[in-house]
């Protein structure tokens, strides 16, 4: 049976560092109305309440800032994501900062709870840190540490007060209780930005980071085949598009942490693609949009509008 796409607006930006991705939604959607597209109307919506306004709540933990709300938000992401995988939709998160992929992740875990979840972060960070580890203690650098239920003790540099540990372990059990995703079932593209924290988790988990000059040496289409075959045992994929995965120079800065030498759309494009071809795709997400940044007018999320159109025509049909 095919299934109906379900746009899922999550306009979130409480676990960035930097303001303005909660805009990146309305300026993909302005990005569609400039080029003349239905896409948005096409699909049926549905909104997700934020907490937006926590942003300007005096921090409570400087090694997880927010992080009470974050929690909040991607519960109700998790929640919005099974309601939709179990009533036969196929929710597209568009999301402000990666922090809420947790929710969407644990969303999809609590649907599938008897089945194998691989993940596919296309993403310049490797967001695994941890309260424990964290340099920055914005959560949107912590997603996957959550996901995969893994602090990193063994290179814990901060000390981190009781009632956040308590909000970091509820983070760590929504939708279904422990870790939604192993290690061996994720598998990055595009990851050239990290602390040493992550680089001794990538080494100690063997994540497999497919890094852009790889690509382009061994060929994309190869690439992507062998991240499948590593997955292949996976019973279903989630797919989370960061889009300072592609080159800021080339595209534009319109993002929170931008970083050179990252991927062109078109290679974004194809990656994706290959990747719905196997039919194991059940959800799919693009993060961090920031129009407040943008140097090119509204040049990342017209960007990100071209991926999502380019991809959404190989997923399933719009409802009739």
């Amino acid at each position: 049976m095919q299934k109906a796409i379900k746009i899922i607006k999550n306009r979130s930006d409480i676990g960035a560092g930097t303001r303005g991705s909660d805009l990146g939604i309305d300026a993909i959607e302005i990005a569609a109305i400039n080029k003349n597209s239905e896409y948005f109307n096409e699909y049926e919506f549905e909104d997700v309440k934020t907490h937006n306004e926590s942003i300007y709540d005096k921090y409570r933990s400087s090694v997880a800032k927010r992080i009470e709300h974050v929690v909040e938000q991607c519960t109700r992401v998790s929640n919005s994501v099974k309601k939709n995988l179990n009533t036969n939709y196929f929710p597209i998160v568009l999301s402000g900062d990666h922090s809420s992929a947790l929710g969407t992740i644990s969303g999809v875990k609590a649907a599938y709870p008897n089945q194998t979840v691989g993940v596919i972060w296309i993403d310049a960070h490797a967001d695994l840190h941890s309260p424990y580890t964290t340099p920055s203690g914005n959560i949107h650098g912590m997603p996957l540490a959550a996901a995969l239920a893994d602090d990193n003790i063994d290179c814990q540099v901060n000390s981190v007060a009781v009632d956040t540990q308590e909000h970091w372990n509820e983070m760590k059990n929504i939708g279904i209780e422990g870790a939604k995703v192993l290690p061996e079932n994720l598998i990055y593209f595009g990851v050239r930005d990290t602390e040493e924290a992550e680089d001794r988790q990538i080494e100690r988990l063997k994540i497999r980071n497919y890094k852009v000059d790889e690509i382009r040496f061994r060929g994309l289409e190869i690439c992507v085949d062998e991240a499948l075959a590593k997955l292949s045992h996976c019973d279903v994929l989630y797919v989370s598009f960061d889009v300072d995965s592609m080159d800021c120079d080339l595209i534009s800065f319109g993002t929170g942490t931008p970083v050179s030498r990252g991927f062109d759309q078109y290679e974004i494009i194809e990656i994706i693609n290959q990747i719905i071809r196997s039919k194991k795709v059940v959800c799919f997400e693009v993060v961090e949009v920031n129009p407040l940044l943008d140097t090119k007018g509204n040049k990342m999320a017209e960007t990100a509008f071209q991926v999502l159109e380019a991809i959404t025509v190989n997923l399933v049909l719009p409802i009739e």
